[in-house]
C-alpha cells in the first residue's frame, strides 16, 4: 500500500504504479450471494452443471462482481491521510476484456493516472484498476475509478 500524507503528496504522485494486492479466490458462493443481491441468475453464473457445457467450460462471475472488488483492492493499494472526507466520484471507461472462472485468483493492480484540483476545492484522482486474473493474458476488468479527496 501507498501511504500519502498531504495533498501536495497526491499532486506530485501522477503517473505512479501503486502496485498489486494479494490474491483473492473467487468462489461461487460470492458468485451466487451477488446473484442474489442483483437479481441476475443466469446460468453462466450460478448452474455449474450447465455453465461447464457452456462457452466458458465453468461458472464465471458477473462482470459487475468483478467491478464491485474495486472497493475491495482500492484500500489495498492506496491510503490518504491528514484529509476530511473522501468519497467515491464514479467511473469512466470500464472494460471486461476476459471472464473470471469460478475457483480463479483475481488482485488489483493500480495506477494514479491523474490528479487535478475540482472547482470545489478538492482533489480528484482518477486510479486505472487492473483486475488481474492469475495465470491469464488479459486482465478480467479495467476501470478508471474517480475519487474525491476534501483536505
Amino acid at each position: 500500500m501507498i501511504v500519502f500524507e498531504s495533498a501536495d503528496a497526491l499532486l506530485a504522485a501522477v503517473g505512479r504504479d501503486l502496485g498489486a494486492t494479494d490474491w483473492m479466490t473467487v468462489t461461487q458462493e460470492r458468485v451466487n450471494t451477488f446473484a442474489d443481491a442483483t437479481d441476475d441468475h443466469q446460468w453462466i453464473h450460478v448452474d455449474p452443471v450447465q455453465a461447464k457445457a457452456g462457452p466458458f467450460g465453468a461458472c464465471v462471475a458477473h462482470g459487475f462482481l468483478t467491478l464491485s472488488l474495486a472497493s475491495r483492492f482500492m484500500p489495498q493499494l492506496i491510503e490518504v491521510r491528514n484529509m476530511k472526507m473522501g468519497v467515491n466520484y464514479g467511473c469512466d471507461k470500464v472494460r471486461f476484456p476476459a471472464p473470471v472462472r469460478v475457483g480463479a485468483r483475481i488482485r488489483g493492480r493500480g495506477e494514479l493516472v491523474a490528479i487535478e484540483r475540482a472547482k470545489d476545492g478538492s482533489l480528484q484522482s482518477t486510479l486505472r484498476l487492473t483486475v488481474e486474473i492469475e495465470n491469464e493474458p488479459k486482465p478480467a476488468c479495467v476501470v478508471d475509478t474517480i475519487s474525491r479527496y476534501y483536505f
